[in-house]
């Protein structure tokens, strides 16, 4: 064939080539665009509403309302987990009669008016964004916070000096009536986490108050802010100051409120009995990690020195 038998349409506007260097690109059809804007109807979270039967031999055999009652007695970390399971028992999850029943009995203390005014006003009226964004402390486990330091001992035959890596923690168990337990050991969380039972906080911070009773009384206070290392984890205390102070015997004896109390007004430098000092510590302030009670015997924080001198708690 001849090229002259062949006839080939060309566009005017391709005809010349500074014309497509000017031109920034060419249009195309891009049908998704109409997909824009269009709502999708979720997949129903129960197998009774739903076209297809469910195939799980847990969904067959369990009711729906058994499942919620099982759900309902279980906490909100265990909650959070169990709702990576599948798609079901994520919707059933995310029921808020189950988060509205753990806001409640977390902040009792603020009363029932006060949480259903909060969650309306701050939260959009969900009881789970408040559960996830409003700061609290947990209950059902321990506060750890780790500390080594470096101890040098005597000299051996005037040859060496033996140096020695200390550890302790300081352990915070924080209960919902506003109690809480404290404990300063050398023994790990596996050991501890069987004698630390017993049955507050304001906004992101919470302060303490220690009173060691003997021939003089000490005063311990100290201030930590909460914080978490993920959304709704509040699994941080850091250690924002701590102040040993002494407390007048007769003062103390009259006062008929908490120890807290009497305390919260007074300076950082200020002490009411002037054989004990205002002091400010600089050590040990390693930030607490909260440790859950099922992990206390797999925790990380167990290791002991030789497998690691130092934990940085992020």
């Amino acid at each position: 064939m001849a090229s002259s038998d062949v006839s080939v349409d060309v566009r005017p506007e391709f005809n010349s080539f500074d014309h497509l260097r000017s031109m920034r690109y060419i249009a195309t059809d891009r049908p998704w665009l109409t997909l824009y804007g269009i709502r999708v109807q979720p997949v129903a979270p129960f197998s009774s509403l739903s076209s297809r039967p469910d195939l799980a031999l847990i969904h067959q055999c369990l009711p729906d309302e058994l499942l919620f009652e099982i759900f309902a007695r279980m906490s909100p970390y265990s909650l959070g987990r169990a709702a990576c399971v599948c798609r079901k028992w994520k919707y059933t999850v995310r029921n808020p009669t189950l988060w509205r029943n753990a806001c409640l009995k977390t902040w009792q203390r603020t009363g029932m008016e006060a949480n259903y005014q909060m969650v309306q006003s701050l939260y959009d009226s969900s009881w789970r964004k408040m559960w996830m964004l409003r700061p609290r402390i947990q209950y059902d486990g321990l506060y750890v916070s780790r500390n080594t330091y470096i101890h040098t001992g005597t000299a051996e035959w005037q040859f060496t000096k033996t140096v020695n890596v200390v550890c302790y923690y300081r352990y915070l168990r924080f209960f919902p009536s506003g109690k809480f337990l404290y404990k300063i050991s050398p023994q790990k969380i596996k050991d501890v986490v069987k004698c630390m039972h017993f049955r507050a906080s304001k906004g992101d911070c919470i302060e303490l108050a220690l009173l060691y009773p003997g021939r003089r009384f000490t005063l311990v206070r100290m201030r930590l802010r909460l914080r978490g290392t993920t959304l709704g984890a509040n699994n941080r205390l850091d250690v924002l100051k701590i102040l040993t102070t002494g407390v007048n015997a007769t003062e103390l004896r009259n006062w008929k409120g908490s120890v807290l109390e009497l305390v919260e007004t007074w300076d950082e430098d200020e002490t009411h009995d002037p054989e004990v000092p205002a002091v400010s510590h600089s050590r040990g302030l390693t930030p607490f990690v909260f440790v859950p009670f099922e992990e206390a015997d797999t925790s990380v924080m167990n290791l002991p020195v030789e497998k690691m001198d130092y934990f940085v708690p992020g």
